[in-house]
């Protein structure tokens, strides 16, 4: 046996001297890529075209729309003090150009003080005194704009007190409430602001709070599609006669009084918020 093993070893010595065996390497195959054009190979130094996407990108109001979602799941609140979902935990730092919100308008101010009736969310401007016949009349009034950055149609004579339980219901309320549907709400269409008249345009009755410009009727919202929510229409009726219905409960509290259609036949077409107060809390029907 030794002796076999010797002879195959001094036979395999004496041999030409074996072939390397190892694999030779890859060829480094051409670059190809997608492209807006197709399959093509990659010329040189040649930047290459942004790849196929299956699906179009996300508009920001889209990933505003994503965000809104999930806040109102989230077990902790993540709406800011202005009613826009809070980007990061120190908003202050973020540069304001690139804070944007749904239907591409520009985010409001987060500053707390200064501004209109000590608020950077209130936009309009202060007025003289107004006056009218008997207890008519608003002693500090301000015209009013924008709140929280939705736009009032007809701008509104009020005092402060009630421009901030205006922009109250609508960062808390009406913002949240409305999300991304039709885009989200841009403007409320205002019905009344200051009036120097009775309760429900009715001839000796008691004054009402709209003479003393702490009241605002609202008679719809607009969204960012170019549709509305009206108070006559929708009330009552499907998606949009739920999201008014909770709007209606939002509004109690911010505001002292707070009428709806279901209060009387002068209310069918329109909310009435005013700033009243009551021992018992607010008042709302």
């Amino acid at each position: 046996m030794m002796r076999a093993l010797a002879l195959l070893l001094a036979a395999c010595l004496a041999g030409p001297v074996a072939a390397d065996i190892r694999p030779m390497p890859r060829p480094t195959p051409d670059i190809v890529i997608m492209s807006s054009r197709g399959t093509t190979e990659l010329p040189d130094s040649t930047t290459p075209d942004a790849s196929v996407r299956p699906v179009v990108r996300r508009t920001e109001a889209d990933r505003q729309a994503l965000r809104v979602a999930a806040a109102l799941r989230a077990p902790e609140p993540v709406i800011d003090a202005l009613g826009f979902v809070r980007l990061s935990d120190r908003p202050l730092s973020r540069p304001a150009d690139l804070i944007t919100v749904a239907a591409g308008r520009p985010r409001p101010d987060r500053g707390g003080g200064g501004g209109l009736c000590g608020r950077s969310s209130i936009q309009g401007a202060s007025i003289p005194t107004v006056t009218g016949a008997g207890a008519c009349g608003i002693p500090d009034p301000v015209r009013i704009t924008r709140v929280s950055g939705v736009d009032l149609i007809q701008p509104a004579r009020m005092d402060c007190g009630t421009a901030q339980a205006l922009d109250d219901w609508v960062r808390t309320g009406l913002l949240p409430t409305v999300g991304n549907t039709g885009g989200g709400a841009v403007a409320l269409r205002v019905a009344a602001g200051y009036a120097c008249r009775g309760r429900n345009n009715q001839s000796g009755a008691k004054l009402s709070e709209h003479a003393k410009g702490r009241a605002i009727d609202i008679s719809a919202i607009q969204l960012a599609n170019g549709s509305r929510i009206t108070v006559l229409t929708d009330w009552g009726q499907g998606r949009n006669g739920q999201i008014l219905r909770a709007l209606w409960q939002a509004a109690c509290g911010p505001f002292g009084t707070v009428l709806g259609p279901e209060s009387d036949r002068y209310h069918r077409d329109h909310f009435h918020f005013d700033t009243a107060r009551y021992r018992s809390g607010s008042y709302c029907r």
